[in-house]
C-alpha cells in the first residue's frame, strides 16, 4: 500500500520526539535509524526534525535566566527529574534552543528549558539545605545549588512549568543522598568478602524501597542490582527486575549496565526454576550483545553457551547439544587458548552424560546454572 503524501501533526511530533529520544541514549545516526523504523522517507523526517527546532528556537524565552556553574550550564543526575504526566524520567537534551528537559515518546508534553529547571530546583536546596552549596559566590546562586540535589532529594516531578515541583525526600530521616551513596560504595567493596555486612548496607538503602511500585532510581537502581546478586529464588528476581527496567529507562536497552542486569534477571530466573523465563531473557541478551560487543566476542559466546544449558532444562537436548557444540567451535576459532572454551567442553560432556543417563533412569536433571561470564 503506498504511504500518505500527508501526516498529521501528532505523526510528525511523535517522529521527531522519537529522534531526539535516540540521540539522547547515543544511538548513531538516529534520523536514519527512525526513518527506517517508521517506514519514513529520511529527508522527510529531517526536515521534521530541522522545521520543530526551528520553532523552538523562536517560541524560546530570548532573556531566559543563565543558570551555570563555571561556563557550563547545570544538568540535574540521570534519573533525578521525572514528568508529571508519563511518569518517566527526562532527558537533558541540547536543541537549537539550548539545553532542555524532554521526555521520550510516547509522551507529548513540550520540553523545558534546563535554565528555568535549575533555578527552580537550585532554590528548593537552597530553602532546605543551603549548606550543602559551597559559598562561591554572595549571594548563592540558586544555579549552582541545583548541582547539590542529588544530596538532598531522592525524586523530583514536574508538571506543566519548570516551577510547578514535586519533591520526593529521602525514606530514611536524617540520612541525606550521599550518605546513601557512601553506604552504597562500601558495600560495593564488602561485597566478595562480607556478604552479611553487605546485605544488610544495601537493605538498609533500600529501606522503604517497593521493587514493584517504586520510581526509578539511580541509586536504588545500583543497590537493587547488587542485592539481586546476594539472593536467590524471587526476592533476586524482584530486585533484577527492577534494577533492569530502572537501567533500561535511564541508559536504554544496550548500556553496560543494562546488560548486566539483563544477566542477573535471567540468572535469578534459571536458579528459581522459571526456565523459559531465563531462555527468552538470555536469547535478548545474546542478541544485544551481538550488536554491541560483536557475535564472536567472548561475553557473546558465553551467553550463548549459557543459553543451551538452559534448552537442555527445557527438555530440548539436541538442541542444546547442537548450540553447545557451535558455540565451542566459534569460541576455539575466535579466542584460541582461552580457559572458558575448556569449561564449555566439560559442560558439553556433561550434558551428552545427563542424556545418556535420562533414556535409562526417566527425565534428565537440571544442569544447572554456569555462569561463564559476567556481562
Amino acid at each position: 500500500m503506498a504511504l500518505p503524501r500527508k501526516y498529521t501533526s501528532d505523526v510528525m511530533t511523535a517522529a521527531v520526539r522519537q529522534v531526539e529520544a535516540a540521540r539522547a541514549t547515543g544511538r548513531r545516526g538516529p534520523i536514519s535509524s527512525v526513518a527506517r523504523e517508521l517506514h519514513l522517507d529520511r529527508r522527510l523526517l529531517q526536515t521534521w526534525v530541522t522545521k520543530a527546532r526551528t520553532q523552538a528556537a523562536t517560541a524560546a524565552p530570548p532573556t531566559a535566566p543563565r543558570a551555570t556553574t563555571g561556563d557550563d550550564p547545570v544538568v540535574l543526575p540521570d534519573g533525578l527529574l521525572h514528568c508529571r504526566f508519563c511518569q518517566q524520567p527526562m532527558t537533558a537534551t541540547f536543541t537549537a534552543a539550548g539545553l532542555v528537559y524532554d521526555c521520550p515518546p510516547p509522551c507529548r508534553r513540550p520540553p523545558l528549558n534546563a535554565v528555568a529547571v535549575a533555578q527552580a530546583v537550585g532554590k528548593v536546596v537552597l530553602g532546605h539545605a543551603a549548606h550543602l552549596v559551597p559559598a562561591l559566590t554572595h549571594p548563592k546562586q540558586a544555579g549552582i545549588a541545583a548541582a547539590h540535589a542529588h544530596r538532598l532529594v531522592n525524586r523530583i516531578t514536574v508538571g506543566a512549568h519548570p516551577a510547578d515541583l514535586r519533591i520526593t525526600w529521602p525514606t530514611i530521616a536524617g540520612q541525606p543522598r550521599h550518605a546513601l551513596v557512601e553506604e552504597l560504595r562500601h558495600a560495593r567493596q564488602l561485597a566478595t568478602t562480607d556478604p552479611a555486612r553487605t546485605h544488610h548496607l544495601l537493605h538498609s538503602i533500600l529501606a522503604g524501597v517497593d521493587p514493584a511500585t517504586t520510581a526509578i532510581s539511580t541509586l536504588h537502581a545500583d543497590a537493587a542490582h547488587l542485592l539481586a546478586t546476594l539472593l536467590h529464588s524471587r526476592a533476586a528476581i524482584r530486585w533484577a527486575d527492577y534494577a533492569h527496567r530502572s537501567f533500561t529507562h535511564l541508559h536504554g536497552p544496550t548500556a553496560p549496565l543494562t546488560l548486566g542486569a539483563a544477566h542477573t534477571l535471567a540468572t535469578a530466573h534459571h536458579r528459581a526454576g522459571h526456565h523459559q523465563r531465563a531462555y527468552r531473557l538470555y536469547r535478548q541478551l545474546a542478541d544485544h550483545l551481538t550488536i554491541t560487543v560483536g557475535p564472536e566476542a567472548h561475553p557473546t559466546l558465553a551467553v550463548r553457551a549459557t543459553t543451551a544449558l538452559v534448552l537442555h532444562d527445557l527438555g530440548h537436548h539436541e538442541a542444546a547439544h547442537t548450540l553447545l557444540a557451535d558455540t565451542i567451535t566459534r569460541h576455539r576459532r575466535a579466542h584460541p587458548g582461552h580457559p572458558a572454551t575448556h569449561r564449555m567442553a566439560e559442560h558439553l560432556d556433561h550434558l551428552r552424560q545427563n542424556h545418556m543417563t535420562c533414556h535409562h533412569s526417566g527425565p534428565a536433571a537440571s544442569v544447572g546454572v554456569s555462569v561463564l561470564v559476567q556481562v
